[in-house]
């Protein structure tokens, strides 16, 4: 594994700083409806997008995740302004304004959604694990899924088929507790998800989701592992999310005090006092940073506002791939 040094304790602090900020402005443009439809944000999981990264490839092994993923893109390379303007519905998004918020991508940057079917993205990412494996291209897929995916059949024919045709991709579930509202512990009889993994023998295991450490060491072994050809891993990263499944969840299923004790590990606290205890930086350079974060938020909010909305025959074009689609009544004027 690439060793973990003063500068990427450095770096995860700037990069979970803005990504937290970027979900929090977007919690804020919500609710001036400048953002529409759903919104769910990533508030408290940040450590295992930073872990992640650190063992990946970039530029070579691919990412695909279900709907909270407006910061893995940024991760990932995707300039943030267009990912702010996607949320908008403006021309310049990642997907012209079309696909909001449930659907980023960036083919260039090899990061292949955000998708609105729960349970949806997990045989596509085998599907793109077993496209490499095909063409040899030596690279990963790490396919993400929260915790309520798992109890969707689709997950269960993708790892018999992963493990039968030892496929290059890491399967990673990002348990937060309770999928849109219910508990782990009301969906099944055993509340160690990780288990799954035992069914198809391929290698399994939790791990701290809120640690960015330790997300970078699993990830790790379970990477090399599927770049020698050795097939799949099933991991449970343990994390919690800071507000709700989306902006109109009341979150009744849980208590405040059950959310700030949760807060005593923010994997951004944690990162920021292994910082200052190991004199990184200081704190005048960590309020630099902040400050600096700022900033960046800010221009990606004013890129958002200042971008125009994609013209109405855009919409036409993305999905009528003739022009004189003859079952198509509206005249595109």
């Amino acid at each position: 594994m690439k060793k973990i040094t003063k500068q990427t304790y450095i770096d995860w602090y700037k990069n979970m700083l803005f990504w937290r900020k970027f979900e929090d402005k977007l919690a804020a443009v919500y609710i001036q409806q400048k953002v529409r439809g759903f919104l769910h944000l990533y508030n408290g999981q940040e450590a295992i997008l930073a872990g992640a990264l650190h063992a990946m490839e970039l530029g070579k092994d691919r990412m695909i995740t279900a709907y909270r993923n407006h910061v893995q893109p940024i991760g990932m390379g995707v300039d943030p302004k267009r990912v702010m303007a996607e949320l908008y519905g403006k021309a310049t998004g990642t997907s012209n304004g079309l696909g909001g918020s449930m659907h980023i991508f960036s083919k260039e940057h090899r990061f292949h959604g955000g998708h609105g079917i729960v349970g949806g993205q997990i045989p596509l990412g085998a599907g793109m694990a077993f496209g490499d494996k095909y063409h040899e291209t030596g690279a990963v897929t790490l396919c993400f899924m929260g915790d309520g995916a798992v109890r969707q059949g689709a997950l269960h024919e993708t790892l018999n088929l992963a493990t039968l045709w030892q496929l290059p991709v890491v399967f990673v579930v990002e348990n937060n507790g309770y999928a849109m509202g219910t508990s782990v512990a009301r969906t099944a009889s055993h509340q160690e998800i990780w288990k799954l993994g035992l069914g198809y023998e391929m290698p399994c295991g939790p791990i701290d989701g809120m640690d960015p450490v330790a997300v970078a060491k699993g990830l790790d072994e379970a990477i090399s592992h599927a770049r020698e050809g050795k097939g799949p891993s099933f991991l449970e990263m343990k994390t919690y999310r800071y507000r709700g499944h989306s902006m109109s969840d009341a979150q009744h299923y849980r208590t405040k005090a059950e959310v700030e004790e949760y807060r005593k590990i923010d994997p951004i606290t944690q990162v920021k006092n292994i910082i200052l205890e190991k004199k990184y930086l200081s704190d005048k350079e960590l309020a630099e940073i902040d400050a600096e974060v700022k900033a960046q938020v800010a221009e990606c909010e004013k890129f958002a506002e200042e971008s125009p909305y994609p013209d109405k025959s855009v919409m036409y074009d993305a999905v009528y791939e003739e022009p004189n689609y003859p079952f198509l009544k509206h005249k595109l004027d």
